[in-house]
């Protein structure tokens, strides 16, 4: 069994002892594995068109049916009740992502954030297929030589590992890898392994 599969395990086990529906939101969206909040934050910033970043009671309950968790109305109220503490009626996403986000160490935060500064050259916050090219060559993946696929096409899945099942933009944001690698901190009890994992995939 490979670590995310004890981790989606795990976290189903704890679904069902949560203590709060915050808790168990939490808990089902890593039982969808590592880019499971990642993903579930995607669904929100693609369909944010008027760049408000907030949501109702309803769009949450909305985005929670479609992304095929299993909450009840009262659960979804309470989640959207704890996040509005000032009573407007809405919710900025960003920051329930914030707080759905399993929690990692100042050490850990900072690697991850060094890793995307790697791809994120021109220092932007959003990670494009220009910002690839420098970093990944294509022209020799097998695909590519048979004809099958262009350099682009194995590119765009490379950033298609990122965002899950959602719709693809082709586009990656720090808050989205900070999103996957909340999931993978999740799995790693060792600071220094879960430094060493993230180093070693970025050669940092």
């Amino acid at each position: 069994m490979t670590r995310e599969s004890d981790m989606k395990e795990a976290a189903e086990a704890a679904a069902g002892e949560s203590s709060s529906a915050m808790e168990k939101l939490q808990n089902l969206l890593l039982t969808h594995g590592y880019n499971g909040i990642m993903r579930f934050g995607r669904m929100f910033r693609i369909a944010d068109d008027d760049g408000s970043r907030t949501l109702n009671q309803e769009e949450l309950g909305e985005a929670i049916h479609n992304f095929g968790l299993h909450l009840d109305d009262e659960e979804v109220g309470e989640i959207f009740s704890t996040m509005d503490e000032d009573g407007t009626g809405t919710i900025n996403y960003e920051e329930f992502l914030d707080k759905l986000r399993p929690e990692m160490t100042e050490e850990r935060k900072a690697v991850v954030a060094e890793a995307y500064s790697v791809l994120d050259e021109s220092g932007d916050g959003v990670v494009t297929l220009e910002d690839l090219k420098d970093k990944y060559d294509a022209s020799g993946h097998p695909s590519v030589l048979a004809g099958e696929a262009t350099e682009d096409d194995i590119l765009l899945k490379f950033l298609g590992r990122f965002e899950g099942n959602t719709k693809e933009d082709g586009k990656l944001t720090k808050e989205e890898f900070m999103d996957y690698y909340s999931g993978i901190s999740k799995s790693i009890d060792d600071d220094d392994y879960f430094v060493e994992v993230v180093k070693k995939a970025w050669k940092l």
